[in-house]
């Protein structure tokens, strides 16, 4: 019998210490996950600090970007007298290029979509200069090229396509805040 006792007291003071364990548990817990939530908070808070100038620059960079490659500014930057359209053409790639590889790395501040509008842009203007100088005979001066592309970018039915961009990047940006 004193075996018999021995174990229900066994099998009491167990099930009374997990029921202890499980209430100390419960009032225990919502104080932890408060002070764990309270750190994450604070860490954010710190690397925001370290980030968001970066994050800033990253899109000031990618509003520069967009600005540098459209074409009412691009084709003025670039036109020099007595050009050829294929010689503004080279000109005017090698300038896109050049421009978006300077700027890739942005890539990594930036929110995705930003970044798809800024490839996507780049895309296009190289899209619009190409099929502007395809429409042009092969003595076409650099004149013709630019007027070809202003004229398309005239004439289309929907907003600027850079305007559109401009407007994205800076809704992004806002998001931040």
């Amino acid at each position: 019998m004193n075996e018999m006792t021995f174990l229900s007291d066994i099998v009491k003071y167990s099930i009374s210490g997990v029921l202890i364990f499980f209430v100390a548990w419960n009032f225990i817990k919502p104080m932890l996950m408060q002070s764990l939530n309270f750190q994450r908070v604070e860490l954010k808070k710190s690397g925001l600090q370290h980030t968001l100038p970066l994050r800033l620059q990253a899109y000031e960079r990618s509003v520069l970007f967009i600005e540098r490659i459209n074409p009412s500014n691009l084709l003025v930057r670039l036109h020099a007298p007595g050009m050829s359209a294929t010689q503004l053409h080279q000109i005017v790639l090698a300038e896109i290029r050049s421009e978006y590889q300077h700027n890739i790395s942005q890539q990594i501040y930036v929110s995705d979509i930003s970044w798809s509008v800024v490839k996507r842009i780049k895309d296009e203007t190289i899209g619009i200069v190409s099929s502007a100088l395809n429409t042009l005979p092969p003595e076409a001066s650099a004149m013709d090229l630019s007027k070809s592309v202003l004229t398309h970018l005239a004439g289309l039915e929907s907003e600027n396509p850079y305007d559109v961009a401009l407007s994205l990047v800076k809704r992004d940006i806002q998001n931040l805040f």
